[in-house]
């Protein structure tokens, strides 16, 4: 299966899910997903990077510490970001993320997201070989 991401309803809130190969492709993927729960994927362009770095006790905890740092990457700079790239040391993760300021005219943000849950968190390997990474994110 080739690497994507996916959203996956839940009452008032989004579920999003990644995609990949390895571990950071789903990663990557659910960078995407994030995303893509405010605005067009296609109206980001991928003009300045960001890097972003976090340490957690598992893998999962990781995984909602970086939706969380994308969050608040995104946030405090009033970015969106289109593309995502992850490395994995055990439980540390660095990486970048590129993207631009928000353009309401172009972007069109649907809605603010608050955070990454525990909700449905699970990072694990699906019976197709591929990394599935995904949980609720608070909207």
């Amino acid at each position: 299966m080739s690497k994507h991401w996916e959203h996956v309803p839940h009452d008032a809130d989004v579920g999003i899910v990644g995609v990949g190969a390895s571990r950071e492709e789903a990663f990557e993927q659910a960078g995407l997903a994030l995303t893509a729960v405010m605005v067009d994927l296609e109206t980001v362009r991928s003009l300045e990077a960001v890097a972003v770095e976090c340490e957690a006790p598992d893998l999962e905890l990781l995984f909602v510490d970086w939706l969380n740092a994308l969050v608040y990457e995104m946030a405090t700079r009033r970015m969106v970001f289109g593309q995502f790239e992850v490395h994995l040391d055990d439980n540390r993760l660095t990486g970048r993320a590129w993207g631009e300021r928000v353009d309401l005219r172009r972007h069109h943000p649907a809605v603010e997201i608050k955070g990454a849950t525990y909700t449905e968190l699970k990072v694990a390997i699906d019976q197709d070989g591929d990394w599935r990474a995904g949980c609720v994110v608070d909207v």
